[in-house]
């Protein structure tokens, strides 16, 4: 393999997201095994990701976040409603790597507009087909920021995607409909730290 090859190999395999697959035929943990809101009871299946996993992941995203970026000025446009928990905390960890380096590094966060060009990272809770992530990064690309990512907590692999991967992920997992941290079914399970899968029971009961 010549050098030029070699190196080509390497840059693509540097540009591949990382991410934790979970996959289709994972069982879940048992909800006995974990404590959750009483007035959830009989609306979940199971546990698919506890929330201590959730958390540690998200430290991790934000190591991979600001070695990538480089310790430069960030704007994070987080999408709201599900993405504001995943948002608060990958922004908190972010602050803590930058009060633990000798560098500052200015962190803002917007839900509406953007008004300065630098650094912009979207924060997504869900990527689904892709098509609405596309579409916003549409909308901000007109404001020329430096640099242009998106980290997303869940990505779903479903056979309706368009392909787009975010530049940071914290998980692969089946098309399942998952409520939790800050993930909601007509409102409801936002209070739910752990990401569970939502039962027929749970549909119905909640249904609008």
């Amino acid at each position: 393999m010549s050098y030029g090859s070699l190196r080509d190999v390497l840059e693509c395999i540097r540009k591949i997201p990382v991410v934790i697959q979970i996959m289709d035929d994972w069982p879940g943990y048992d909800l006995n095994l974990f404590t959750y809101p009483q007035h959830y009871y009989g609306d979940l299946d199971y546990v698919l990701i506890p929330h201590g996993i959730v958390v540690d992941r998200i430290e991790r995203l934000a190591k991979d976040i600001m070695k990538d970026i480089g310790y430069c000025d960030i704007m994070v446009l987080c999408v709201l409603k599900g993405g504001y928990k995943f948002c608060a905390d990958l922004v908190e960890h972010l602050k803590n790597i930058s009060r633990n380096s000798d560098r500052f590094v200015s962190m803002k966060v917007d839900f509406i507009r953007l008004k300065s060009y630098r650094n912009v990272l979207i924060v997504e809770d869900v990527v689904g087909t892709g098509r609405t992530v596309k579409a916003l990064l549409g909308s901000v690309e007109k404001y020329k920021p430096n640099t242009l990512k998106v980290a997303s907590l869940l990505v779903k692999r479903t056979s309706r995607s368009d392909g787009f991967k975010p530049d940071y992920a914290g998980f692969e997992i089946p098309n399942l409909f998952v409520v939790g941290y800050a993930l909601d079914y007509n409102e409801y399970f936002r209070d739910l730290n752990h990401i569970c899968v939502i039962n027929e029971h749970g549909k119905e009961k909640y249904r609008v």
